[in-house]
């Protein structure tokens, strides 16, 4: 009997047969102990052999619900069909020529997608690379360029990449920046509108923050200093933090007003993640500059900066690039994966679950009072926890749930920056049925808790 490929034929099923991880892949994770270094984590030790639809399959025979989408990535499900043969395709005739050697169609082909689906229509132009760091870095290049200014703002909680200026960028200590300094200069952080903690109360949350943090940057840096503000419209590592609304149009203004780049962070929260094309939409918010990977290509490596073209055409010839940068068969794989979007409506069925999971999270918050809040929007949810009768983050109670997930084969992931956080990204082509046995499993876990 043939055995089954992964991708959308993979049977639709959790499955688990042995204990989690099982003999198969502890065997697996003592030759990565012994080969691959230490900082590579893993945040459960199973070892996949196939994935499709809303399964990962391990090489024990367990088949896991996935809610993790390998953090974002997989939006259109493992192997999608149009992905797979788009891709194949591109193998067969070739595999790479460097497009700064000898360019080649589907690259272009990617640039028009990102011109017609990125939020406004003023005249925009892209360059590709490899990583959603990557696009970040170029992303100040290019502002650095078109501004001839330094500085760099970013915000409390946020997350933009693990290279050195992507660490400065970023405001999580452990893991990403602990022992790796020194960072970048000419960055500076400035508060987040952070509804649920705000000390003020929501209310009050939007105004307070943005004039905190204008304040902040006429007074401490000067706005006339600033090339880019950078900012995530739906923060990803930060936890799922939804900005108090108000907030982003009242940054973005005040960037357009002092000539400076305003730069949407979309690499979690875009391609329908959010139940809309970029999570930036929500507030009619149109940047300067957006950075997109992640859920771009379907699983393999791809990351873009897209803006408004005299901005983007401010890097002088041979500026931007690098040797894999928008390599064809990542190319094909992205245009197989905006084709299962648009066709499959990817983004109706990212406000579907969006539906469906915060229901299902509100009813668990009313019976456990360690849920703080339930949050986020489409594929995006994730719920705070904390100590009872409290505010107080409880990262003790968050790493028990995910832990009795993954023993009962539903792969979550926590997040956050007091590390306090449950995030949920299922693959938007999840079915409703295993949707609904995998928030069964989180609401068992949390009445054994």
């Amino acid at each position: 009997m043939t055995e089954l490929s992964g991708g959308p034929a993979l049977p639709q099923e959790r499955r688990v047969v042995t204990a989690i991880p099982g003999p198969k892949s502890q065997e697996l994770w003592a030759r990565k102990q012994a080969t691959v270094a230490a900082g590579v984590g893993a945040v459960l030790p199973v070892f996949v052999k196939r994935a499709g639809g809303g399964v990962l399959e391990d090489v024990d025979g367990n088949s896991l619900i996935d809610f993790g989408s390998g953090i974002a990535v997989t939006s259109v499900g493992n192997s999608a069909e149009a992905v797979v043969r788009r891709a194949t395709a591109q193998l067969q005739a070739f595999t790479h020529t460097c497009a700064m050697v000898a360019p080649y169609e589907p690259y272009i082909e990617v640039c028009e997608q990102l011109a017609e689906l990125t939020p406004g229509d003023h005249a925009k132009k892209s360059a590709l690379f490899n990583s959603g760091a990557e696009a970040v870095e170029n992303a100040v290049k290019i502002a650095r360029a078109y501004t001839k200014r330094q500085a760099v703002v970013v915000f409390d909680h946020g997350y933009h990449g693990r290279t050195n200026l992507t660490m400065a960028l970023t405001a999580k200590n452990m893991p990403y920046k602990h022992g790796f300094g020194p960072f970048a200069p000419e960055v500076y952080r400035v508060p987040l509108a952070y509804p649920y903690r705000w000390l003020t109360g929501p209310e009050n949350c939007a105004q307070e923050a943005a004039d905190q943090a204008i304040s902040q940057i006429t007074k401490q840096i000067g706005a006339e200093n600033v090339a880019a503000i950078i900012i995530e419209p739906v923060l990803g590592e930060g936890g799922f933090i939804e900005p108090a609304k108000g907030f982003l149009p009242a940054l973005a203004n005040f960037a357009k007003e002092n000539g400076i780049v305003f730069v949407a962070d979309e690499i979690q929260s875009g391609f329908c993640r959010t139940g809309q094309w970029f999570a930036c939409e929500d507030e009619g918010i149109v940047p300067d500059l957006i950075t997109t990977a992640k859920g771009i290509a379907g699983g393999l490596p791809l990351a873009a900066v897209t803006g408004r073209a005299e901005i983007m055409d401010a890097a002088h010839a041979g500026g931007l690039g690098g040797t894999y940068g928008g390599n064809p068969v990542a190319c094909a794989a992205a245009l197989g994966s905006i084709e299962t979007m648009r066709e499959q409506d990817l983004n109706a069925k990212a406000r579907r679950i969006g539906e469906v999971m915060k229901a299902r999270l509100n009813a668990i918050a009313e019976k456990y009072d360690i849920v703080g809040e339930v949050r986020g929007r489409g594929a995006m949810i994730a719920i705070e926890l904390v100590k009872s009768g409290s505010k107080d983050p409880n990262p003790e109670a968050t790493a028990a749930l995910a832990k009795a997930c993954h023993q009962e084969g539903l792969l979550v992931l926590t997040t956050g920056t007091y590390g306090n956080v449950l995030r949920f990204l299922p693959p938007l082509v999840i079915g409703e049925d295993l949707l609904g046995e995998g928030l069964d499993i989180l609401e068992g876990a949390f009445a054994a808790l």
